[in-house]
């Protein structure tokens, strides 16, 4: 395991009477790629923006390496950031707002040429040098921003958003991009995202917030398969959010019938949350199931359909790539490692996209 690179401890940040974050503790490790995840609002920009340097935190320190930069200004920090606005200089080409930096630190004619056609080279823009900024594509240009960030070898580089102006198709090859050039220079990305998919496709680690809070830190497999609460099991990914009641452990009652689990340690008839996800749940004939149901829709989403059944006590999302026809009788099977029990929480307030202010 690598060592830790950076730690925030106990990190509060106010402006003006609002608390953005609340006694955040997060560590970050060398070489690894983590991605701060949550709607608009969360904090997870503005911790980017500890870590850059570019605000300074109302209490709490920022370690790098063991030592407190909590003071320290960007310029003197071994971090780089790329905005979701690149700030691309346009009256100077390519060759030369990669080497922006270079220049101020007055690197050599010779050293300066060589390192900017590395980075040309490691994001794929080879021969770009005399293009102009205006003339290259979105994509084009987050490209160039990455290497100008790159180009001053950072420890750390920061990414706030930076693919949210791409279009769809772009922005799928731009991930793995991001994760190829990352594992060749061996550097620490952090990353900051509401896109749920980008956080499972590039993350070592996910860090998942809300309202100023760290909601659950783990693996994109961990987060998505063993959510802490309603909060992280809605904002990854579909799922089915059930009121329940642990009747005894391993076995928990929920949309009307009683089911075995793989869960212990709450106290006996205790109300919690159940989380089954949409492709969890099977699909049998009538009566073979545990829930009877009735198919109310069926959408084709390319690779499965997604329906919702409605049983007695609860309607179902569910993914299959077996199609059911409208108004059709149907029984619903939920395995116990389908099932996964968390103590109640607030349920969350949806998916929020675009820009954070916070």
């Amino acid at each position: 395991m690598e060592k830790e690179l950076i730690r925030l401890d106990n990190i509060v940040m106010h402006f003006g009477g609002t608390e953005v974050l609340n006694c955040l503790n997060l560590h970050i490790r060398d070489r690894e790629f983590l991605t701060m995840l949550g709607p608009s609002g969360c904090g997870k920009t503005t911790t980017l923006r500890i870590i850059g340097g570019f605000v300074t935190p109302s209490s709490g320190r920022v370690l790098f390496d063991g030592v407190d930069i909590t003071e320290l200004p960007p310029h003197k920090r071994e971090v780089n950031t790329v905005f979701q606005k690149y700030a691309l200089f346009t009256h100077l080409d390519v060759f030369e707002n990669i080497a922006f930096g270079l220049r101020l630190r007055k690197v050599g004619d010779a050293d300066c040429k060589r390192r900017v056609g590395e980075m040309l080279e490691l994001v794929n823009l080879r021969g770009y040098d005399n293009r102009t900024v205006s003339s290259l594509s979105g994509g084009e240009q987050q490209r160039v921003a990455i290497a100008r960030a790159l180009v001053l070898h950072p420890k750390v580089l920061l990414l706030d958003e930076p693919l949210g102006a791409l279009d769809l198709k772009l922005r799928k090859e731009m991930q793995l991009e991001l994760k190829k050039i990352q594992q060749h220079l061996g550097i620490t990305f952090v990353y900051v995202t509401h896109d749920q998919e980008e956080a499972l496709t590039m993350s070592d680690t996910i860090v998942v917030m809300n309202r100023g809070e760290i909601q659950q830190i783990g693996s994109p497999t961990d987060i998505y398969n063993e959510p802490k609460n309603a909060f992280v099991a809605d904002f990854i990914g579909e799922s089915n959010i059930i009121d329940a009641r642990m009747e005894k452990d391993y076995v928990v009652r929920f949309a009307g019938s009683r089911f075995e689990c793989l869960d212990a340690g709450f106290t006996e008839n205790e109300d919690i949350d159940v989380v089954v996800r949409p492709e969890d749940v099977d699909i049998l004939s009538p009566g073979a199931g545990q829930l009877e149901g009735i198919v109310e829709s069926s959408i084709f989403k390319g690779v499965h359909y997604e329906m919702i059944i409605r049983t007695r006590d609860f309607s179902f999302l569910v993914q299959s790539t077996d199609n059911q026809e409208i108004g059709r009788e149907v029984s619903l099977l939920i395995t116990p490692d389908a099932i996964h029990c968390m103590k109640k929480s607030p349920r969350p307030h949806g998916k929020e996209g675009g820009e954070e202010d916070a």
